[in-house]
This record gives C-alpha cells, sequence and structure tokens, in this order.
C-alpha cells in the first residue's frame, strides 16, 4: 500500500546535526584572479617589447635606435651637430592667386663629417624640396597653431629622402613671414 505522505515524517539523526557551513576560501579564492590582473598587463608589456616591435620593424626594415650608453660612448666628429643655414626661401601661399607670398630662412643641423658639403652639393634639390612643401599650405593652414611644426617635420623627412641616411636632425626656421 503506498504511504501516507499527510503523516509526518519522523526525524533522523542528519536533521538534527546541522550542516557544515562552507569554507570561506579567504584569500586562496581570490588568487586567480590577483594573478591575472597583476600578470596580464607584464605579459602584454613584454609580448610587445621584446617580440611584436622587433617583428615589426624588422619587416619595415626599421633599425633600432641606438642605445643612451652606446651614443654617449661615441665621441667621434661624425655625431656632432652641424648646423647650415639656408637664407630666404620665397614662395607663393597657396589659395591666393600669387597675392601673397611666405618668406622662409632655415638653418638645417644634421651630423655627419661631411654634412655641410652635402647640403652644398644638393642645394638646388634642396630649395626646391622646401618650396615645394611651403607653397602647399594655405593662409589658414599656416595661421593654425603647431603648424610650423608640421612643416619642420616634413621638411626633414624631405631633406633626409634627398640627402639620405636620415643624417638631417633638426631644422630651426629662423625666419617666417608672411606678405
Amino acid at each position: 500500500m503506498p504511504e501516507d505522505r499527510t503523516a509526518p515524517t519522523p526525524p533522523t539523526d542528519d536533521a538534527a546535526t546541522p550542516a557544515p557551513a562552507p569554507s570561506a576560501g579567504g584569500l586562496l579564492s581570490w588568487l586567480p584572479l590577483i594573478a591575472a590582473v597583476v600578470l596580464m598587463p607584464i605579459l602584454a608589456f613584454g609580448m610587445t617589447q621584446y617580440i611584436l616591435l622587433p617583428r615589426l620593424q624588422e619587416g619595415l626594415g626599421i633599425k633600432p635606435p641606438p642605445s643612451a650608453t652606446a651614443k654617449a660612448k661615441k665621441n667621434d666628429a661624425s655625431e656632432k651637430l652641424v648646423s647650415v643655414p639656408m637664407t630666404k626661401i620665397l614662395v607663393n601661399v597657396a589659395g591666393t592667386m600669387g597675392a601673397r607670398y611666405l618668406l622662409v630662412s632655415l638653418s638645417v643641423a644634421g651630423t655627419g663629417a661631411d654634412f655641410k658639403d652635402k647640403m652644398d652639393q644638393h642645394d638646388a634639390q634642396l630649395r626646391d624640396s622646401a618650396g615645394g612643401v611651403l607653397s602647399s599650405k594655405t593662409l589658414a593652414d599656416l595661421e593654425k597653431p603647431g603648424e610650423r611644426n608640421l612643416i619642420r617635420n616634413e621638411l626633414i623627412t624631405g631633406f633626409n629622402n634627398i640627402l639620405g641616411d636620415s643624417v638631417v636632425k633638426d631644422i630651426y626656421l629662423t625666419e617666417f613671414a608672411i606678405q
């Protein structure tokens, strides 16, 4: 016969003793999360610095920059900056139909024992390159803050393409007049 389900069940020994409390875990339960939070940035930095960047530089043909200690040890004449002036580069400002012009004088700083000779040999090419960069700028471009730094970077890139071997390190705009 089936049991009577309405009758109360007699208490057993298991119900009389309380169940053991689950362990709190403490620091041990947080250890995987702490390890992940601490180790992931370190692993990401290491992978980027020592694996990804060298492979990208190798693929693009970029030489890694010389270390500070190696640069400090080099005291030969090829590492001294030599400054060569380029005066009076006159170009029309783009978009003014020849009504406005830009007059620029600059000083090119570079390295190498024969830097001044290279600058003298390629003077016409360098002036043409500078004229091309400067004449492409509109009046609105020239009035933007930070435009001189952009012009400086474009000139350095163009000059290094002409002279080769990244000998041009900096360009100083000594005159910059819009008329």
